[in-house]
């Protein structure tokens, strides 16, 4: 694990309802690969600068378990999987 402030966080939405919450190195390209996959969404939004792969990795743990407390246990739409 790299201590490179390197990794950023993300959030994909769809008009304006929050789909996907996820880490990248490369936000361009990993919008790109979600579009191939036929994820629907309408704004890739990077939330804050860049940080270190660890400190992005607690931050998706901690927005997906806020986000299933507030969603009935429910991850949003295209997380397919629970942490």
């Amino acid at each position: 694990m790299s201590d490179n402030r390197d990794t950023y966080r993300y959030e994909l939405r769809d008009k304006g309802k929050l789909v996907y919450i996820g880490i990248t190195d490369d936000p361009e390209r990993r919008a790109q690969e979600h579009k191939d996959n036929r994820k629907r969404f309408t704004s890739v939004n990077v939330v804050g600068p860049a940080v270190t792969e660890r400190s992005a990795e607690q931050w998706e743990e901690q927005r997906l378990q806020t986000y299933r407390e507030n969603h009935g246990g429910r991850n949003p739409r295209y997380n397919e999987t629970d942490k």
